[in-house]
């Protein structure tokens, strides 16, 4: 069994948990969010099912992205653009590239001290933090 599919039995696992039924679309939802392992916009989400030959409606693909999302089995990222789904929910950072707008998610830890820093700033203890990074591809040696 690939990563990807593991990690996607593990999130209807999850639903089952949470006690959301695991419907038709729901299922559709979160295959496409795992196999694209990106970040996209319900109309993107609607479009590909669309595409594969998966009939889903509009409202269903909203509603089952939202009730996901509120029961944080996926993430919603608000951009300018609109809002984007992804399939990760653990806490996690993202690099946007400011050419094509991708967004990459990363695992990054802070070093220990500068936890510690922003702890004394603030007066608040740091339990969980992401970053949110922008970024150009650097040019590659000898271009």
């Amino acid at each position: 069994m690939s990563a990807a599919s593991s990690g996607l039995q593990a999130t209807f696992e999850l639903c089952r948990k949470l006690g959301m039924r695991l419907s038709q679309q729901r299922r559709m939802v979160l295959d496409l969010l795992w196999t694209e392992a990106s970040h996209l916009s319900a109309k993107d989400i609607f479009e590909k099912l669309n595409d594969q030959g998966r009939r889903i409606r509009h409202t269903s693909v909203y509603q089952n992205l939202e009730a996901l999302q509120r029961a944080g089995v996926i993430e919603c990222l608000d951009r300018a653009s609109g809002r984007l789904y992804g399939y990760r929910s653990d806490p996690h950072s993202h690099l946007t590239c400011l050419e094509s707008g991708r967004i990459e998610d990363l695992d990054v830890q802070l070093p220990d001290e500068l936890v510690r820093e922003i702890e004394e700033r603030t007066g608040y203890t740091i339990e969980t933090y992401t970053l949110q990074l922008s970024g150009r591809p650097r040019a590659l040696d000898g271009d």
